[in-house]
């Protein structure tokens, strides 16, 4: 999970929290699942691990400019040039994103290189980056029974923090919730971990006993609480988002993994009972405040397709560029139906 803080500075956590699995855990007989806990070295061993890895990670802090609030993450550095792999969900919505590498203690401005929404993998590039140290991507997958430990920028503080546990589940799918959005997402062939998995642990490496990083920290079990690691977490096995993050910086854009700037609207939307999206907020000066979109409006339509839930829109929008011009489908308050053009601009991630 990313951790979010709002302006005022209330603290929640948002990110992706588990609302259903379609397969049961599979359940360990023995293993860690205290946080710093070790098979192989208790304390001592979870310690050592995390030495071992942190110089190759970021501390991602976003910022929400129509949701008056930052979120901050973890970001796994690939290359010493700054490329960085994270969680979509980490900067999704975000109008600024900034790094702060712990192997050299310097903070960078970051740009999105590309994403994808459905495998939920970002790839960011730090700016004026070099001479990096990088994570170790484990070689091989992991199996029912190993030992693994979760580490990231738990609760936004700055600091990592390991937490310990076994690998319980493999191949798993589950339906997440983002707390920010509302919308939804399926996620499948994940990585169950009982480590307990706190928020800003998103994005984060799950190491094995050798510190190498066989998967991407991507969820965590709804009963989560800001202070308080779930009891069960899931990851992004790393032989997944490495096959992704190669798309991504290849230019490779397909249906799911978009590349280079994301086509901007302007609206946050919620989910209602009816087909449609509802519109809860314009941004002002936004190709939607320009064509007179206004909250309380139900987008049905979007580009001449059909929009049945909120994820339709951040989906369609994914195929455009900015300076595209499209179509808007929409039902006001009153019932009556129109369709206003919209150009669209360069905006925040999806």
């Amino acid at each position: 999970m990313a951790a979010l803080v709002a302006a005022c500075g209330t603290g929640v956590g948002i990110g992706y929290v588990i609302n259903s699995a379609s397969t049961p855990p599979v359940t360990q007989p023995a293993g860690p699942t205290t946080t710093g806990g070790s098979s192989s070295g208790g304390t001592s061993g979870t310690s050592a691990l995390t030495a071992k890895v942190a110089s190759g990670l970021v501390n991602i802090y976003v910022a929400f400019a129509y949701e008056t609030a930052q979120g901050a993450g973890t970001g796994m550095v690939v290359t010493s040039s700054g490329q960085v792999i994270t969680n979509n969900h980490v900067i999704a919505g975000a109008t600024a994103i900034r790094a702060a590498d712990l192997g050299n203690g310097k903070t960078y401005d970051a740009s999105v290189v590309g994403y994808d929404v459905s495998g939920d993998v970002a790839v960011l590039q730090l700016q004026g980056a070099s001479g990096l140290a990088t994570v170790a991507l484990a070689g091989s997958s992991v199996r029912l029974g190993d030992s693994v430990v979760a580490i990231g920028n738990a609760g936004g503080h700055g600091t990592p923090t390991a937490s310990a546990g076994v690998v319980t589940g493999l191949d798993q799918a589950i339906t997440t919730h983002s707390e920010l959005s509302g919308t939804t997402e399926h996620l499948s062939g994940l990585i169950e971990t009982d480590a307990a998995i706190e928020s800003g642990h998103s994005g984060g490496p799950l190491v094995n006993a050798n510190a190498r990083v066989v998967g991407m920290v991507t969820a965590g079990s709804f009963n989560f609480a800001f202070s308080q690691g779930a009891s069960q977490g899931y990851a992004v096995p790393t032989t997944t988002f490495r096959s992704i993050a190669a798309d991504i910086v290849s230019g490779k854009q397909s249906g799911s993994v978009h590349v280079g700037p994301t086509a901007f609207l302007g609206v946050q939307v919620t989910p209602v009972q009816q087909a449609g999206a509802l519109v809860v907020q314009v941004v002002g000066t936004s190709p939607a405040a320009v064509a007179g979109v206004k909250p309380g409006d139900l987008i049905t339509g979007l580009a001449g397709q059909p929009v049945r839930r909120p994820e339709t829109v951040a989906s369609v929008l994914a195929a455009y560029r900015p300076g595209a011009t499209i179509q808007v489908t929409l039902v006001d308050q009153a019932g009556v139906q129109r369709t206003v053009t919209v150009t669209l601009v360069a905006g925040p991630p999806a």
